[in-house]
């Protein structure tokens, strides 16, 4: 490909006068139109790459009213976004979709409510075509915002003001089987012959820490609220609740975290206290998350989610929604994807 110059970048018009057409078909090759002979967009495609030529993006706007740019919120601090490995692998698969659609990732992070009025100037700034929002806890003021600004959004995750009826609400989201991944995760310890079954709760202002105690609960109805403690996602929120489930004297014989990187602060404190695993105490994690479950000591018994695949269906519903053949093949949401139990040494 020629290399471009400050002055002697190569034009539309030049496009089109080396494909032998007129600037408007070659513009409607360029930007993705419809109604041009097969035969011609052969060969202003061809043009194209002889010329090296480069969309002018701004101009492009302009006429097609698009950005092909998409906003991913985060709603979490920096440094969990950074430790834990959940957050890349889905980022990574909205990357491979979006690259693969020729649209660019525009990567937004929130560390505290303030950031909300920026987020929102920079979506109201026509800088993205949509969004792609995941993390989100109940009271999050997102929501409202991209319908105020009438955004296109798809969230990771079932959006918290659905989770007092139970209804989608008509809201675009892909999540896992959260609740059926919890249930399969106790009854395979109870198969084991474990009796005290603890559960280590995530942050119960998001859906899925709510609906995997909600899968713990559908198998043990019955259990003891003290082989219940709420940890926070982290390895220290796990190792905090270890503790404290130890400090009862409950017996717990078997623990569920609700992620992997809890359950490995829970192996940590087990460890400390003396407690063999899985001799004394069972542990499944959620998540298998690489390298966190492999790499745990003893290697995790967890509960895997496609994470990345999340990603990637998140992406193909937001460019299905904005239209054009950007997300082809994409079905309307919400996605329910499935879960597997993965047995290693730990369970």
């Amino acid at each position: 490909m020629p290399v471009q110059r400050p002055g002697n970048r190569p034009t539309l018009e030049a496009v089109a006068e080396r494909a032998g057409v007129s600037r408007a078909t070659a513009s409607r090759v360029v930007n993705g139109g419809d109604g041009v002979r097969a035969h011609l967009v052969d060969k202003v495609r061809e043009a194209v790459r002889d010329l090296g030529y480069v969309p002018n993006r701004a101009a492009r706007t302009l006429v097609t009213r698009r950005t092909d740019a998409v906003a991913v919120i985060v709603a979490e601090p920096e440094v969990r976004i950074f430790s834990d490995p959940f957050f890349s692998r889905q980022i990574r698969g909205i990357s491979k979709e979006l690259t693969a659609h020729d649209t660019q990732l525009v990567l937004l992070l929130v560390e505290d409510r303030g950031d909300y009025d920026r987020i929102g100037r920079y979506l109201a700034g026509g800088h993205v075509d949509g969004a792609l929002a995941f993390s989100l806890h109940t009271d999050d003021p997102l929501p409202a915002l991209t319908r105020r600004l009438g955004m296109p959004t798809v969230y990771g995750g079932r959006p918290g003001w659905t989770a007092a009826t139970g209804e989608p609400d008509g809201v675009p989201y892909v999540d896992a089987d959260n609740r059926g991944g919890a249930r399969a995760a106790v009854r395979y310890l109870l198969e084991r012959g474990r009796e005290r079954i603890a559960h280590i709760a995530g942050p119960l202002d998001q859906t899925s820490a709510a609906d995997r105690l909600s899968g713990y609960r559908d198998v043990l109805p019955a259990a003891d609220p003290a082989l219940v403690a709420e940890g926070d996602f982290t390895v220290a929120g796990g190792a905090r609740a270890m503790a404290e489930l130890l400090e009862r004297g409950t017996g717990v014989d078997a623990v569920f975290a609700a992620n992997d990187l809890m359950a490995t602060g829970a192996l940590r404190v087990l460890r400390e206290a003396g407690r063999a695993v899985p001799a004394d105490v069972a542990v499944v994690g959620f998540d298998d998350a690489e390298p966190v479950a492999e790499s745990a000591d003893p290697p995790l018994t967890t509960v895997r989610q496609d994470v990345e695949g999340m990603g990637r269906l998140m992406a193909r519903l937001l460019l299905g929604i904005l239209g054009g053949d950007r997300g082809e093949g994409a079905s309307p949401g919400p996605v329910i994807t499935a879960t597997e139990l993965v047995r290693r040494a730990s369970a």
